[in-house]
């Protein structure tokens, strides 16, 4: 369903902004209900300004934050500026003199100084963010001339949807002591692990992550994979395009062509490329012995020893990668590429003995150049074009047909 999936990808739909999408929606709402509800345990929002599915992740992973931020900062502004705007009503306009003063006032800790140029460039970033989410328009001015110099205004106008944008929560979470608590909070008085509550935590890990793994997270939920797993395998194939691979230790949901839940890997960058190439020197490890999966279909090598498989791959191929990364200096390419694996959770690290954990995502798929790849960065091909693209059309990616399918992530 075409208008499931635009509620999974998005983190709503505004009338104002995709007025037949949003009808769509609503003529299919009750299908939408049913399997929000029942499978993955989250609320729809729906009223004249918007459609919202609450998507509230069963784990929490670091990619699920604001990609745009980069500081603690940018959430607490992001946060004072929804203060803001529960006193506004919608289409209310104001400029931005006034938010600064707001923000300045109830910013916790130090206060905040706009003479900076660090503060007023973040709080344009948030500004930014609020207007791409259609939190906010600009009405007048530019956001450009604040950040060059304080006297710089804008006139904005709050669209309402702000009121949308934080999860709503049944308890006080001013009690709520540690990052865990608000993810908990829904299983209050509760046993989360039985009957629907499982199902729902099944559906969400296998839905908003690209890879659901036996070491995090309840090992009660693999217990619901190995007696009802061909009923979710149906259920979700028949409402998606989409095939869901159970394994021992590991399960992922590999979309087909025609379904888009968000980012997938691979994709058309250059980084993608490279990981896929990384991923085939991981089997030949594993082909060769030097490496071994364990019980739970991960590996762990220390992390001197996976860098320098990096360093490998950049050897071998760079050549043929863009020039950004084939000048990279080889400890900030494996620093990219280890951020990178760790971001799709096709890798990670314990901070106890310093080793790498690749997860068994890291196995679905793998890349390679064509059998003339020289490592100069030539193949003999019949296409034309820049050596980047050539490269492009070059790697292969995925060694048969599951291999060709793409993971999801939120």
């Amino acid at each position: 369903m075409k208008e499931l999936e635009a509620l999974l990808e998005r983190r709503w739909v505004l009338k104002s902004e995709d007025k037949d999408l949003y009808y769509r929606i609503r003529d299919s709402i009750g299908e939408i209900r049913r399997f929000a509800s029942e499978k993955l345990g989250c609320q729809v929002i729906e009223n004249s300004l918007l459609v919202k599915l609450e998507k509230i992740p069963a784990i929490g992973e670091s990619f699920m934050g604001i990609g745009e931020f980069t500081s603690r900062e940018e959430y607490a502004f992001l946060c004072i500026l929804l203060m803001f705007l529960e006193d506004k009503d919608a289409e209310e306009q104001f400029i931005l003199s006034q938010l600064t003063e707001y923000i300045a006032s109830n910013m916790p800790g130090q206060p905040v100084e706009w003479t900076i140029y660090t503060n007023r460039r973040r709080l344009v970033k948030v500004l930014r963010y609020a207007v791409s989410q259609g939190i906010l328009r600009v009405t007048d001015g530019s956001d450009d001339r604040f950040m060059e110099e304080l006297t710089g205004e804008v006139l904005y106008e709050n669209t309402g949807a702000s009121r949308y944008f934080m999860r709503n929560f049944s308890r006080d979470i001013m009690d709520y002591r540690k990052p865990e608590d608000f993810g908990e909070s829904e299983w209050f008085e509760m046993d989360e692990d039985r009957g629907i509550l499982r199902r729902h935590r099944v559906y969400k890990r296998l839905l908003f992550s690209p890879g659901m793994y036996k070491d995090r997270g309840s090992l009660e939920d693999f217990e619901y994979l190995k007696y009802y797993g061909r009923r979710l395998t149906e259920d979700l194939e028949a409402m998606f395009d989409c095939q869901i691979h159970i394994h021992k230790g590991s399960a992922f949901f590999m979309q087909g062509e025609d379904c888009r839940l968000g980012k997938s890997f691979p994709g058309s960058s250059a980084l993608s490329d490279i990981l896929l190439l990384c991923f085939r020197k991981i089997r030949e490890r594993i082909a060769s012995g030097r490496w071994s999966c364990g019980s739970d279909e991960t590996i762990r090598v220390s992390v001197t020893e996976f860098e320098e498989m990096l360093r490998e791959v950049k050897r071998e191929f760079g050549a043929g990668f863009s020039k950004e990364f084939r000048v990279m200096p080889e400890g900030e390419f494996a620093r990219q590429i280890t951020e990178e694996m760790e971001y799709w959770t096709f890798a990670g690290r314990t901070e106890e003995d310093h080793q790498a954990v690749i997860y068994p995502s890291a196995l679905k798929l793998s890349g390679r150049y064509p059998g003339d790849f020289r490592g100069d960065g030539a193949a003999e091909e019949k296409s034309a074009g820049s050596g980047k693209s050539r490269k492009k059309k070059a790697l292969k990616r995925g060694e048969n047909q599951e291999n060709e399918q793409q993971m999801a992530g939120e």
